[in-house]
């Protein structure tokens, strides 16, 4: 058992410091940030993936790089990529995390070029702001860099924290690995895996991880920061823990539930009284409070039900043709058995994977024996906990830590969108971090200096999830690296298959893959089938479907799939539009290389059915009627297509040579002569088909 602190404040021998206990502290914790850094130096070189969209290169105030700082606090966070009022509101409750975009905007910048047009201006907004473009350059950018890199620099800090906040707790002594043992053990071991593990991969090798990493490192540094106030009587220190912690909350919400943490951490390692406790918890009180004035100014107190649609609401299920909620056994039992299945993964963490969406996990029943382990299993810490409560046990502190900063994620409290995802484990992992060194230095049967043989097993452990960690990392280089990766582990997710699929028809375009573009075309279709098979309702994989079989020239299927799609949304913008699309390129395909006019006008009839005013849709109906010797209608075709295209001069030619094979040669004079007038090289140029 560690030895307690005394009530009253006054300087710890760490602080004031021994000149052993002082090298200790500085070279544990270089070493923490040198393994930190180390173990993620492999990202700093790696494309956006997933989310980064969302808060970054596809958000129309990150973009504007600090111009879009108003956007970015008077706004969810999501309603820069949506663009559009209300469809920020299709996840539960609204998310206001405005700090690290601000960050990302910053970054911006500083160091991305600024977006322009075709003919090299620069691009200006709606409201004649700078947009710049992130992902200019390709996967190799400075603002890539830049990003990649303060993520793994602000994660080298956090092990550094958890470390001098572990040791806070743990050493009242303030004496070296080798002395008093426990204490420095413990907490070097523990922050050691903390690092190490390679769980936190999602977190720091993806760029939009970093409000994970802000808000576990605001909230422990504020906890810091409140018990140095509190053993040295500096009071300005607990503003400072006041304003980390509104800090930690504007990155992330999860921050939240260190205001049970703070309170429980000075109970089991202090001696101060219930009212002393409740004076170091105010400060986080008063910053929540803040936090939550703003938010609610935001996005107000309406947190809105469950949505109803299941790529943002799990506990949905399909009976019959219709979406219905699962019943609360069902509901429970997925939640335990993912529960369960986060245990595993701090245990043993492989197979990974940044996606978990439906039905990657399967609806439960408490008739599985998953669920059943899971639920003795959290039954058993919970009771063990409780009953060393009052025992001040470090076990229980890390039990009841991990526990408690898991809830808001666990889907018991509210629905979080999804099943699971393994960033949820990034705070709630050093509970399991300081339970397994707690645990490691009792196994060695002795609470004097821990055997030389358990430190070196306990080196090698870290050596093998150090070399996970690299391994899992080269996973997130890229999107079509992740989704091609992942899809093996997770190959029953909606999502994941629609993101596999969407990421081979993109990479299909690339001329470096035009040798494979069929095949990558292929096998995105098996995918996006996949995911209909999963979710019925999905409208998403049959857009992307539609464009699949696009380029692969099967337009009937196209067709179909963009039909489907406008079946379940028939406000589906870009099913429409591809839809238009796609119906010219059919006409055009069956006229040019098959000698169909008949299918060609019956497509483009469709095409200009759905959008009467693009001039190439026009065109071809004027070439196809006047090949099909329907003079009339070949002028009335190209005469819109030269109202939409006043300036162009084969819009002339065409009409000239319409009013020509109709006998009207006057006509035909005067527009050739507008379409020389604008191009003198005109007949030569359409004469050879340029």
């Amino acid at each position: 058992m560690s030895k307690r602190k005394p009530s009253s404040p006054a300087k710890q021998p760490l602080d004031a410091g021994s000149t052993s206990a002082s090298k200790f502290r500085r070279n544990a914790s270089i070493g923490l940030f040198l393994l930190g850094f180390l173990l993620y130096a492999n990202s700093l070189f790696f494309d956006y993936a997933v989310d980064d969209a969302i808060v970054i290169y596809d958000n129309e105030f990150t973009c504007k790089g600090t111009a879009g700082f108003a956007g970015l606090l008077k706004y969810d966070t999501f309603r820069g990529f949506f663009k559009v009022e209300g469809k920020e509101k299709l996840v539960s409750g609204g998310r206001y995390r405005p700090l690290t975009p601000l960050m990302y905007a910053t970054e911006v910048q500083l160091f991305s070029p600024k977006k322009k047009d075709l003919a090299g201006q620069p691009v200006k907004d709606k409201d004649g702001d700078t947009v710049y473009d992130p992902n200019e350059g390709g996967k190799l950018n400075a603002v890539k860099f830049v990003g990649h890199l303060v993520n793994v620099l602000l994660y080298g800090l956090t092990g550094v924290i958890v470390f001098w906040f572990l040791l806070k707790i743990l050493s009242p002594d303030g004496k070296p690995l080798g002395s008093s043992g426990f204490g420095p053990f413990v907490a070097l071991a523990a922050a050691a895996l903390f690092v190490a593990h390679p769980i936190h991969t999602e977190v720091v090798a993806n760029v939009k991880g970093r409000d994970e990493i802000v808000s576990l490192l605001g909230s422990l540094a504020a906890l810091y920061l409140s018990l140095k106030a509190f053993y040295e009587g500096k009071n300005g220190l607990n503003i400072a823990a006041a304003a980390a912690f509104f800090l930690a909350l504007l990155s992330k919400e999860n921050a939240i539930t260190f205001l049970a943490i703070v309170p429980l951490t000075y109970w089991f390692f202090t001696k101060a009284s219930m009212g002393k406790i409740v004076v170091q918890t105010l400060p986080f009180i008063a910053g929540a409070a803040v936090f939550l004035v703003i938010r609610f100014a935001v996005l107000g107190a309406d947190f809105g039900g469950a949505p109803r649609e299941l790529m943002n609401n799990p506990f949905l299920k399909l009976v019959g043709s219709q979406y219905v909620d699962f019943s609360f056994a069902e509901k429970m039992a997925t939640n335990f058995f993912t529960l369960g299945k986060y245990l595993v993964l701090l245990l043993f963490p492989h197979p990974l994977s940044h996606d978990y969406y439906p039905r990657a996990i399967e609806i439960m029943t408490f008739g599985n024996v998953s669920v059943i382990l899971s639920v003795l299993v959290h039954l058993a810490l919970l009771v063990f906990a409780l009953v060393r409560l009052p025992k001040r046990d470090p076990l229980s502190y890390a039990i009841l830590f991990y526990l408690i900063t898991l809830s808001i994620a666990s889907n018991f409290i509210f629905p979080i969108g999804t099943n699971m995802n393994e960033r949820f484990l990034y705070m709630p992992s050093i509970g399991f971090a300081l339970l397994v060194g707690v645990l490691v230095y009792r196994m060695t049967g002795s609470w004097g200096k821990p055997k030389m043989a358990v430190m070196a097993v306990g080196a090698l452990v870290i050596l093998a999830l150090g070399a996970k960690t690299v391994s899992r990392n080269m996973a997130w280089k890229d999107n079509f690296t992740l989704f091609t990766t992942d899809i093996k582990t997770v190959p029953n997710s909606a999502k994941l298959r629609n993101a596999t699929g969407g990421e081979l028809v993109a990479q299909s375009q690339k001329p470096e893959n035009a040798a494979r573009k069929d095949e990558m075309l292929k096998e995105a279709v098996g995918h996006l089938q996949e995911a209909m098979k999963i979710h019925p309702g999905y409208k998403n994989p049959l857009l992307i479907m539609g464009n699949a079989y696009n380029y692969l020239q099967e337009y009937e299927a196209s067709i179909q799939a963009y039909e489907q799609a406008l079946k379940l949304d028939p406000e589906y913008g870009e099913a429409k539009n591809n839809l238009a699309i796609t119906y010219r390129q059919a006409g055009q395909f069956y006229g040019e290389k098959k000698g169909d006019l008949a299918k060609a006008l019956q497509y483009l009839g469709k095409a200009y059915e759905l959008n009467p005013n693009e001039y190439e849709t026009l065109r071809l109906l004027g070439v196809a009627n006047g090949v099909s010797g329907n003079s009339a209608k070949a002028i009335e075709f190209f005469t819109k297509a030269l109202e939409k295209e006043p300036k162009l001069a084969a819009a002339y030619y065409n009409l000239s040579a319409a009013y020509g094979n109709a006998g009207q040669m006057d006509k035909a004079g005067e527009f050739m002569a507008k379409a020389k007038e604008l191009n003198p090289n005109i007949e030569a140029e359409m004469r050879g088909g340029k």
